[in-house]
């Protein structure tokens, strides 16, 4: 069986996430978005410490999907460099690993 994956994905705000979210739910790369509005990400870019508002996005998927992921939210996302980070599921409810395994897995 696929082992499944958490990611994490920020962007500038809840409907941005929202819309890259439906895309990916219905090319089948994810199970599932959640959506956390008010996040403030401080962080360095252009050799400038910034503090921006963001929304984070939290993906369910297979590892077997991402690559696919990872490249489909490169096309989608407003970000020059899209934080999309994954990490492995240690344990979880069967049943609900089981539907994210059979929503992306087809």
């Amino acid at each position: 069986m696929s082992e499944v994956v958490v990611g994490f994905m920020t962007g500038p705000d809840r409907e941005q996430l929202v819309r890259i979210g439906r895309a990916l739910v219905a090319e089948r790369l994810i199970a599932c978005l959640n959506v956390v509005e008010g996040v403030t990400s401080v962080y360095r870019w252009d050799d400038e410490l910034r503090e921006d508002a963001e929304a984070l996005g939290i993906l369910k998927t297979t590892a077997a999907r991402v690559d696919a992921v990872g490249r489909r939210v490169r096309d989608l996302h407003p970000y020059d460099l899209p934080e999309i980070l994954f990490l492995p599921v240690a344990a979880g409810s069967e049943a609900y690993l089981d539907w994210v395994r059979g929503e992306v897995d087809r």
